[in-house]
């Protein structure tokens, strides 16, 4: 049955697995990503399932993403629905203050980025992770900022849009430490 109300439709399944390379550039990656700011906002949890992993909900991630490519960035910092920090296109974002706390954005707004934040250890190497919500006024504040995410991993940030970050120790650690949790060469060569 094709339409919108298809209870009786079947479901079928497909598991493809291969090797998936770094999903920024190394180079890039090490002295930290360009991003831009997304035209379009993560939506309103009241008009959409907002948590589904639902291809419908990635499509103004593509968009963002796609855009930011064209404009020489390497992905885009969506903003929620009330204009605050969401995430970036399929990564989370964090930003670190004076190299003690790391904030980072609650309003996690779609599936895409959800897991990985829970790799970031609650005492991140002594810094204190505190999260709450985050308005784009406030990074000018931030002296560090880093996404995660399955592709993403643990990448520094450079610059979103107007405001700049230098990376810097925290973020340097968090790569190795998730880098040796997750890679079994370099988790057998910290041993």
């Amino acid at each position: 049955m094709m339409g919108v109300a298809a209870p009786t439709n079947t479901i079928h399944l497909a598991i493809a697995a291969w090797n998936w390379p770094s999903y920024f550039d190394p180079a890039e990656k090490l002295k930290g990503i360009r991003i831009g700011l997304a035209e379009y906002r993560r939506p309103d949890p009241a008009t959409i399932p907002a948590m589904a992993k639902a291809s419908g909900l990635y499509m103004i991630c593509t968009i963002s993403k796609h855009k930011a490519e064209r404009a020489g960035y390497a992905d885009a910092m969506m903003l929620d629905w009330q204009g605050r920090v969401a995430e970036c296109t399929g990564a989370n974002i964090f930003f670190i203050r004076k190299a003690r706390s790391i904030p980072r954005s609650p309003t996690v707004s779609s599936p895409a980025s959800h897991g990985r934040r829970r790799s970031i250890s609650p005492n991140a190497r002594g810094s204190e992770v505190i999260e709450r919500r985050i308005m784009p006024d406030e990074l000018s504040d931030f002296t560090e900022c880093f996404i995660t995410g399955t592709a993403a991993e643990v990448t520094p940030v450079s610059e979103i849009a107007r405001w700049k970050f230098t990376p810097g120790k925290i973020s340097a650690q968090l790569m190795a430490d998730y880098s040796a949790e997750v890679q079994p060469k370099n988790k057998a060569a910290a041993a």
